[in-house]
């Protein structure tokens, strides 16, 4: 059995994969092009074109991601190889932290002190009760529900989201399209933790932004094309003047790296993170990556992508 490794810091993973996976072959893409051609199993993330080109006996894919929209977007994915992707893997604790700063960073008015300071004003606001600010997780998979119970444990009222009934302790669960009508007026900061498919992009248009508070709050550690970049622009406003969304907490985009003339980059009332909300810890993902392989070779049950459905 040999597997092929394609992902930042491969020796890494080879290494990690070798000792789960004692009886295999582990190499990676730098490895001449007739190995990688004898690949039965491809572990990776984002891999390009030509090297899935190569591929023609693939057995399985393991995805190193939570995120398969890049691998299922690319014109030479062999079709009719099953897809495993990571499932949380140890990356839902730092994404829930992520998401906890953003929400307090607008509930506690940090944004507000900052655009202050700059001015030398020394000015106190209100506080707002965790009580009073009620949250929106959109996307309830392993990851987002983490984030809902995480900060319903914080205190904060959460209302969930997802396309079919879920049922979560401490959360109000919506579902569908209604639900999400019922959730958008009902929240202060909207957290997007949905993979990207036909359905979900641009779920956040124009339409959706209306539908929130005036001051509500926007915070996306998911996918880059869940929003409308121009109409969340729009719902900004220009300079320090507070449009109708208060504020934005971004870490995902639908170009990466987010172009040098993006606008988002220098709009005073957004905070730009380069896709780091959720690293990958390795120890864990391997583990999975060995567990999913494994389960290839012996034909045991293992939970695979729906390329139609995206996730």
């Amino acid at each position: 059995m040999r597997v092929l490794v394609h992902t930042d810091a491969a020796e890494a993973w080879r290494e990690g994969l070798a000792e789960r996976l004692p009886h295999a072959e582990i190499i990676t893409s730098d490895a001449p092009a007739e190995e990688r051609r004898r690949a039965d199993y491809l572990a990776a993330w984002k891999p390009p074109a030509e090297l899935l080109g190569e591929l023609d006996r693939l057995r399985g894919i393991v995805n190193l991601g939570a995120g398969v929209d890049a691998l299922l977007n690319n014109p030479a994915l062999p079709r009719g190889v099953p897809i495993v992707k990571l499932r949380d893997a140890g990356m839902a604790g730092p994404i829930a932290d992520y998401v906890r700063y953003g929400v307090l960073h607008f509930q506690r008015d940090f944004d507000r002190y900052a655009r202050q300071q700059s001015r030398a004003e020394w000015r106190e606001h209100s506080l707002v009760d965790k009580a009073d600010w009620p949250v929106g997780v959109l996307g309830l998979g392993a990851i987002g529900a983490k984030v809902a119970r995480t900060l319903a444990d914080d205190g904060f009222p959460v209302h969930g989201w997802s396309r079919s009934p879920k049922s979560l302790a401490g959360v109000s669960c919506h579902h569908g399209d209604d639900g999400l009508g019922a959730l958008l007026p009902r929240v202060r900061s909207l957290v997007l933790l949905l993979p990207d498919t036909p359905a979900t992009r641009h779920i956040i248009d124009a339409e959706a932004l209306a539908a929130l508070p005036e001051g509500a709050t926007l915070i996306n550690p998911g996918r880059g094309t869940l929003i409308d970049e121009p109409a969340l622009l729009e719902a900004l406003g220009d300079g320090e003047a507070e449009g109708r969304l208060r504020g934005a907490v971004l870490d995902a985009f639908p170009e990466e790296p987010l172009p040098g003339d993006s606008p988002l980059w220098a709009h005073p009332r957004v905070i730009v993170t380069p896709h780091m909300a959720g690293p990958t810890p390795l120890r864990e993902a391997v583990d999975q990556v060995a567990e999913a392989i494994r389960a290839f070779e012996t034909g045991e049950p293992v939970e695979t992508i729906d390329p139609e459905a995206g996730y």
